[in-house]
């Protein structure tokens, strides 16, 4: 049976996947789950995932959700060698402690972002405190060391990069992270087909803000 992925481009978490798909070189059959149409909420996908979030992926019977578990799932099954999510004890739980602040990264931005999108609800100054916080800490990760879980690439990085747009759209930076920007634009290069994974769903997520933020 193929690998199955339940995806929609529009999800940082779902592109956060995606890209580490490529980078594995796996072949998977996509199965679009449309956010915007609330098919998340279909009796068929919540056999997949009763919490209704994408991802997910269907593995010859096993299932699974949630972008962490799933990108060191894949690399674990399938890395033909171990740097996007080390063996070595040490190094492995430093890539942990990252994907574990992303998935805080993450929450703020969905409880910052929804209403916004779907309600018009501008974000309140406590979230944009929080927002600003996030990006202070992303810039302390980087100091010292070229990605956010040491010098080589790792998952870590591929839960960051589809969420830093998003922060910058919501509290613009103008410049002030410098480590942040280089280490975006070294993703960019060394992540396998940044662009073709990424883009789409990465325009339509922040058009959608950008509207949003132009009419409160």
């Amino acid at each position: 049976m193929p690998l199955f992925f339940y995806y929609m481009d529009i999800s940082p978490p779902a592109r956060s996947v995606d890209l580490v798909i490529h980078e594995l070189g796996l072949t998977v059959q996509y199965k679009i789950v449309n956010l915007l149409k609330d098919e998340h909420l279909d009796p068929d996908f919540l056999k997949v995932n009763p919490l209704h979030t994408i991802p997910a992926i269907d593995d010859n019977g096993f299932v699974l959700w949630g972008s962490q578990p799933i990108n060191t799932y894949l690399v674990s099954k399938y890395g033909k060698e171990d740097s996007l999510y080390p063996k070595n004890l040490q190094k492995r739980a430093i890539v942990d402690q990252r994907l574990h602040y992303s998935n805080d990264i993450f929450y703020m931005l969905k409880d910052t972002a929804r209403p916004l999108i779907r309600a018009g609800k501008m974000p309140s100054p406590e979230q944009l405190a929080k927002i600003k916080d996030i990006q202070e800490n992303v810039e302390k990760l980087l100091t010292g060391q070229r990605f956010i879980a040491g010098d080589t690439l790792t998952v870590a990085d591929h839960s960051y990069i589809t969420y830093l747009d998003i922060l910058e759209v919501l509290s613009p930076t103008e410049d002030k992270f410098p480590l942040t920007k280089q280490w975006f634009a070294r993703c960019k290069e060394t992540m396998k087909d940044f662009e073709k994974v990424n883009k789409n769903g990465a325009d339509l997520l922040i058009s959608k803000l950008m509207e949003s933020l132009s009419q409160g």
